[in-house]
């Protein structure tokens, strides 16, 4: 299954389970050293820390896959937050799981619930993007269609991406390739022509799902 996603906002999430403080960070990695020192600096900043668990996925492949149970019974936990993350599609993500012993053990399977549920939490709580191809199109109009053209570009997927303001107003949009030529379409009828329009080449955005 081909990796389509990244996570959109680096975090952490907390539970307690059974007395013991589970908390799960997440973050946006691009590479295999970025990954690493992420998990280090976590390691750093929870030193008393019973075990910090980790795992990673490096790459839209998805070539770069590592699991760390840190001192948990193999198995029971980098491997469960791996396959949260490869079961929700994610690429260029770490998480790491910090926890703090509350004197009650889980058990193997235990551990795996917990360690799988702070994974999901912190990936939902982040939230996913996906990326998408973008054209952008550079435009310039007399100040008369800017209202027009503004409450058109309100019913679409277009983002006004930069606006500046001289003796014409000049925009900076993006809009999916396949919805460009209706922009200048629309640009025709509401300004009778006078317009200018230039799509430049593609670009990616990410677009939150």
């Amino acid at each position: 299954m081909e990796q389509k996603y990244m996570n959109h906002k680096n975090l952490s999430t907390e539970e307690i389970i059974k007395k013991s403080r589970f908390i799960s960070h997440i973050k946006r990695t691009e590479t295999e050293d970025e990954a690493k020192a992420f998990i280090n600096e976590v390691k750093q900043e929870h030193k008393s820390a019973t075990h910090n668990c980790s795992a990673y996925i490096i790459g839209k492949s998805a070539l770069i896959q590592r699991a760390d149970d840190d001192g948990e019974p193999q198995g029971t936990a980098g491997v469960p937050m791996l396959e949260v993350l490869k079961n929700e599609e994610l690429y260029n993500v770490t998480v790491v799981v910090t926890r703090y012993f509350g004197g009650i053990k889980l058990g193997s399977g235990g551990l795996i619930r917990a360690y799988s549920s702070g994974t999901s939490l912190a990936v939902k709580e982040s939230g996913k993007v996906m990326e998408i191809p973008m054209t952008p199109i550079n435009v310039t109009l007399d100040y008369t269609y800017t209202a027009k053209f503004e409450h058109y570009l309100g019913n679409t997927d277009a983002t006004i991406v930069s606006q500046d303001y001289t003796d014409k107003v000049h925009y900076l949009i993006h809009i999916k390739e396949e919805g460009a030529d209706q922009i200048i379409d629309t640009l025709k009828e509401i300004t009778s022509n006078n317009y200018i329009a230039k799509k430049d080449d593609p670009v990616i955005a990410e677009e939150v799902i």
